[in-house]
Order: structure tokens, then C-alpha cells, then sequence
């Protein structure tokens, strides 16, 4: 099991959550992921550590996440992402378990394949469920998007937790070029029976409005190319052998246990 980078993010500049949010909220964004080892993301981050600063909350730099994600019972979401249908969205609860802080939170791609996320603070004893309250954002962000959905899943009724995952991130941003990226770690996800498979790497995720960012640009040169991952959908393939998975096939068989 990979562990997070810790000597050469500890040796970066620290940024606060309101300062990088004020240079790359990126709510709206281009997202390329690569599935690397600990080596890579280590020279990736002392080649780039002249422009890049590491988010710092409360002295700590790796957080633990956990997210419940949300489908029908015929998995009609991951089937959309599995079919590469351009404008689809997801559903999730994410638990910042360092702070007890959980959001709700609404992930539709647009018609530029750009991800779009909406976001509502959410009680932590509701994270593994959706309240009315939830059900009504749910359906709000969907009206307001251009992804096309049924009656059913527009109001959000046939929705229920399908899978939790649980892993470590850092977050990393470049001041000059407005970019930023996520490294995660450690990933576990777990099915609601209880099933689980984890990730031997780690996923360094870039985010930026257009263009390739330093990271993207960094780890091209060294041979690497984004890959398709998502930790729902991958996960979910992973642990449901008769879900469609061409999509995520060489991840599942080279770095999923």
C-alpha cells in the first residue's frame, strides 16, 4: 500500500485554504489524472518545488477523506461514465474526517467534457444517506445543468449509497499558472456489503480552466499520460465483475488488489 509523499511535501511552501482558493478554486475545470509510484511523485514535487506551495490546515498537510457515493440500483450512473456519455454527473457525500466537516456535493461533466461541482454543507450524521434537503440540491443542480436525466434521478429519488471511499490527500498549487493538483494516497473502497479493494499508487489529479498546467507538462516529459480512473466508478468495477469495465480495464488489472 502506497503512503503519502511526506519528506518532499513537508519541505514545500505552506498556503492557506482562502489563499488557494483565491488562486485556484477551479470549480469549473479541466481534470487529468495519473496513476504513479511514491518514487515519481517525489521527484515530480522536488523538480517543481520552486513554484508549487502544499494547502496547510491547522499545522497538518495530508488529510483523510472518506466519500459515499450515491446510484440507482442498476447503476445507472457508473453505466453512463462506463459508456463515456459525454454529459453525465455524480453523486457523493465527502467527509473531511480531520475536521469532521462534510459536504454534499454534485459533479456534472458539460458538453466540453469540463467537470462542473456544486457543493452543500451537509450534517456529518446524514453523510451516508440523502435527507429531503439533500434529494432537493440534488435536483436544483441538475435542473441547472445541461446533462439530461429522468424524472426518476432528477429528483433524486432512486439514488442510494452504493460505495465508500476512504484514502489520504494532499493539495498542491502553482501560483504563476493558477493550476493546482490533488495527490491521493492509500485508497480503499469499500462496497455497502462490506467487500473492499485498495490502490497499490498513487493518483496525482491536475486541475486547471484550459490548458496543461507545470504538473501536466512535468510528468508528459517524463513518460507519463494521463489515465482513466475514477475512484466510484473504478472502484465499483473492481468489486462488481459484471459491471461494464473496458473503460478502466489496464488500471483495475495493474493497480487494484
Amino acid at each position: 500500500m502506497s503512503t503519502p509523499v511526506s519528506g518532499t511535501v513537508d519541505a514545500l511552501e505552506p498556503i492557506s485554504l482562502a489563499d488557494l482558493d483565491a488562486i485556484a478554486a477551479l470549480q469549473v475545470r479541466n481534470d487529468r489524472k495519473y496513476v504513479v509510484n511514491d518514487t515519481i511523485v517525489d521527484h515530480m514535487l522536488c523538480e517543481l518545488a520552486g513554484g508549487l506551495q502544499i494547502l496547510q490546515i491547522d499545522g497538518l498537510r495530508a488529510f483523510n477523506y472518506r466519500s459515499v457515493y450515491f446510484d440507482t440500483s442498476n447503476f445507472d450512473l457508473h453505466h453512463a461514465a462506463a459508456g463515456g456519455r459525454r454529459r453525465r454527473f455524480k453523486v457523493r457525500t465527502r467527509t473531511y474526517e480531520d475536521s469532521a466537516k462534510v459536504m454534499l456535493e454534485v459533479k456534472t461533466k458539460d458538453g466540453r467534457g469540463r467537470t462542473v461541482k456544486e457543493r452543500l454543507d451537509y450534517d456529518i450524521d446524514n453523510s451516508s444517506h440523502l435527507t429531503p434537503e439533500g434529494r432537493r440540491f440534488v435536483q436544483m443542480a441538475l435542473a441547472s445543468s445541461d446533462v439530461p436525466v429522468t424524472n426518476e434521478l432528477l429528483n433524486a429519488a432512486g439514488l442510494h449509497p452504493v460505495l465508500t471511499t476512504a484514502y489520504r490527500r494532499s493539495t498542491i498549487v502553482h501560483e504563476t499558472s493558477g493550476t493546482r493538483a490533488t495527490i491521493d494516497s492509500a485508497l480503499v473502497c469499500t462496497a455497502t456489503d462490506g467487500r473492499s479493494t485498495s490502490l497499490d499508487a498513487v493518483i496525482v489529479e491536475s486541475k486547471s480552466l484550459t490548458a496543461a498546467g507545470p504538473i501536466d507538462r512535468w510528468m508528459w516529459a517524463h513518460g507519463h499520460r494521463p489515465v482513466k480512473i475514477s475512484k466510484c466508478s473504478t472502484g465499483l468495477a473492481a468489486l462488481y465483475p459484471e459491471l461494464p469495465s473496458n473503460k478502466w480495464r489496464r488500471t483495475l488489472d495493474r493497480h487494484f488488489s
